[in-house]
């Protein structure tokens, strides 16, 4: 689908009674972490911190990353993870997870943190009531990492996802390494072929001189469960302290048990082999699944962006000759699901967004990055991350508050994506003051034109062999029943 070169960045929709008022803290593409207001202020921006994502804390704190390895030596590898005030000063880091020498480099300990962390007190990186992120101390889970070997999966060399909990003191004190579960994760024989031959080898070929590396799982995001209603009615394959992932390339979302390692609920790699998962349909290329914290609407529940795209592995079809990024889809969904059940309690998808499946679907599409988080008035904050657009709507789908990010970073392209977004209430931002609310009604396109180009006078019918066409004078058709 083409797209135009010029068009509104910025807030364009913005309703006060509807939408849940806040911060929106935003990773800008080569800028920083930017922190908004309700009618697109740029509050605050921490220049050069490229959160993985970039969360912010209670007192205007920060958390992200200052910088990036050498992509020819690294694929997204962050050098490090900090916490910052509202000043820009480091209070807490953590980089010791790997020593690295890389060439042309000072050799130096490095995190190799992607994707997501998650700081004790919060099990989900965003508001809920009652579970703030600490900020002077507590344990961080951190997603990072690891070069190995692993046969089961492909004698290529494979880039692994690892999960470290690592105390205020910077230590490792558990460690959780995701190919050593993956014959835990029911893969079909057609499955371990394709990714025995083709790991999602990465080999330079999305990322600019990135390393000859099997990303064969690429998990992209991870939170603990948190307190839920499940675990408390007895069922405890949703411990507090049980983590959730899910794996991009796998079409995987899994929980794993903190105490044991191994995984104790899951849904994927493939969607055909109960009526539950069929009626689900296929979730591929996911990001950003987690569970619903509790006291928010949906409690409980599994909220997560399925982006479609291509990922998965499987038999060789047409779309996929090689059997690698095996399940095809043109459009994204958001999707609430009851756990225990695999219903969908509540969706976003094209339709709700008003377009016809599958004739222009596609425009609601974003098929890699992007997330969702669940407000405390009902509504549903969604980044579709890939064309930088973020929005609000209600439980009834209608749309309450749009963003465009103005800000160009290059992926191959220049683009203006955005990994995630958060909303935070004003309170946990002091330093930025009372903040002024104005209401934003959306542009009438059929009316508005840059200057120079104005809108066409009245229309008047006319008829025209057998149809009705529509003139705004000066003899030019603008319309037609045709």
């Amino acid at each position: 689908m083409g797209h135009p070169t010029v068009y509104p960045t910025g807030v364009t929709v913005y309703n006060p009674d509807k939408a849940w008022s806040g911060f929106t803290i935003v990773s800008a593409p080569e800028l920083g972490a930017l922190l908004i207001n309700m009618n697109g202020a740029e509050v605050r921006l921490w220049k050069d911190v490229h959160g993985f994502p970039n969360k912010i804390f209670p007192g205007g704190h920060i958390m992200g990353s200052t910088g990036t390895r050498n992509p020819k030596y690294a694929l997204q590898d962050q050098l490090d993870v900090v916490q910052l005030d509202w000043e820009g000063k480091i209070v807490w880091k953590f980089d010791r997870a790997e020593f690295v020498e890389d060439p042309g480099s000072e050799p130096r300990w490095v995190a190799r943190q992607h994707h997501d962390f998650q700081r004790e007190g919060n099990s989900v990186g965003y508001y809920a009531p009652g579970m703030e992120p600490k900020i002077d101390s507590g344990n961080s889970l951190i997603l990072s990492h690891k070069d190995v070997r692993c046969p089961y999966i492909s004698e290529k060399p494979l880039l692994d996802d690892v999960i470290y909990e690592v105390n205020w003191e910077g230590e490792i004190i558990w460690e959780w390494v995701c190919s050593e579960h993956v014959e835990e994760m029911g893969f079909s024989e057609a499955a371990l072929n394709a990714m025995s031959r083709h790991p999602n080898f990465r080999g330079g070929s999305l990322i600019e001189s990135a390393p000859s590396v099997g990303d064969w799982m690429h998990v992209n995001s991870m939170s603990t469960l948190g307190p839920n209603k499940w675990y408390e009615a007895g069922d405890q394959r949703f411990h507090p302290d049980n983590i959730i992932i899910d794996g991009r390339e796998t079409n995987i979302i899994c929980i794993i048990e903190k105490k044991t390692g191994k995984i104790v609920w899951q849904i994927g790699p493939d969607y055909d082999t109960s009526p539950e998962l069929k009626a689900l349909g296929w979730i591929i290329g996911q990001h950003h699944a987690h569970m619903i914290p509790a006291g928010l609407p949906g409690a409980g529940n599994i909220l997560v962006f399925d982006n479609g795209g291509w990922a998965g592995y499987g038999s060789p079809n047409p779309g996929a000759p090689k059997g690698e990024k095996a399940a095809l889809r043109d459009y994204s969904r958001v999707l609430e699901i009851d756990p225990t059940t695999l219903k969908i309690v509540w969706q976003y998808t094209p339709m709700e967004a008003g377009f016809l499946i599958p004739l222009d679907a596609s425009r609601f599409y974003s098929p890699f990055i992007s997330s969702a988080q669940r407000l405390p008035n009902g509504n549903t904050l969604i980044c579709e991350g890939s064309d930088g657009r973020i929005f609000e709507v209600t439980a009834e789908h209608e749309l309450v508050w749009e963003y465009i990010c103005p800000y160009k970073g290059n992926i191959g392209m220049p683009m203006n994506w955005v990994y995630r977004a958060y909303r935070a209430p004003y309170d946990w931002v002091p330093q930025a003051g009372t903040q002024q609310e104005e209401a934003i009604k959306p542009i009438d396109v059929a009316s508005f034109r840059v200057p120079g180009a104005a809108p066409l006078g009245p229309l008047s019918a006319v008829k025209v062999e057998g149809t009705v066409g529509y003139y705004g004078g000066a003899g030019h058709c603008v319309g037609s029943t045709d």
